[in-house]
């Protein structure tokens, strides 16, 4: 049974809980997000590489496309699509009763903003495509030689979107109900029809 919400009735949590976790994500993940790009363009803007592993490096690139260096020059319109995205997320969150979720939510939602202000930002800067509307170059430095470049933001949505999904499918799962037990009278009465026909055979 489910309220006109669309919760359960049984499942409640408060307004203040429900979006300071939302709040509380999405605040985590733009600090570490501008933090870590501001310290690439201090240390890295010269060219510096610097090496962690042999598959991963810090190297500062400018994206004017997607999240991973896809769709150069496509940015006005990504911009877009991920404040669409995270307002949609917001609307989910409204009716979402786990706070797990309600935290991933807020990850993706901190990851697309992340870029977003990249886009508004930086406008006329280093990398960008001119000076139009959300045309700011988005600022990536992690590099693991086998895929492209990227940033926390983008690590924010993959990571976050992932666990989100698994998280909707656990929760889906666990929503199934069991089956139900037969009636103990009517086991009983399954139970001596087949003695009565055992009898019958055997006389």
């Amino acid at each position: 049974m489910t309220s006109d919400s669309g919760e359960s009735p049984l499942v409640r949590i408060s307004p203040l809980r429900r979006w300071g976790a939302v709040a509380g994500a999405v605040a985590v993940v733009l600090l570490l997000d501008q933090l870590s790009k501001s310290w690439a363009l201090r240390r890295l803007l010269d060219g510096e590489i610097i090496d962690l592993l042999p598959t991963l490096s810090l190297r500062l690139t400018f994206n004017t496309g997607m999240a991973f260096s896809k769709g150069s020059a496509a940015g006005p319109l990504i911009g877009l699509v991920a404040i669409v995205i995270a307002t949609v997320l917001v609307l989910v969150a409204r009716r979402v009763t786990s706070v797990l979720q309600l935290v991933l939510i807020g990850v993706v939602i901190g990851g697309a903003l992340g870029n977003v202000i990249d886009r508004l930002a930086r406008v006329g800067e280093i990398g960008a495509t001119g000076t139009g509307f959300m045309s700011g170059a988005v600022v990536d430095f992690i590099d693991v030689s086998w895929w492209a470049v990227f940033n926390v933001a983008d690590t924010a949505i993959v990571v976050g979107g992932l666990a989100l999904a698994l998280t909707g499918l656990r929760t889906e799962a666990a929503a199934e109900p069991e089956p139900e037990p037969e009636p103990a009278a009517e086991s009983d009465a399954i139970a001596t029809s087949r003695t009565d026909d055992s009898s019958d055979h055997d006389e």
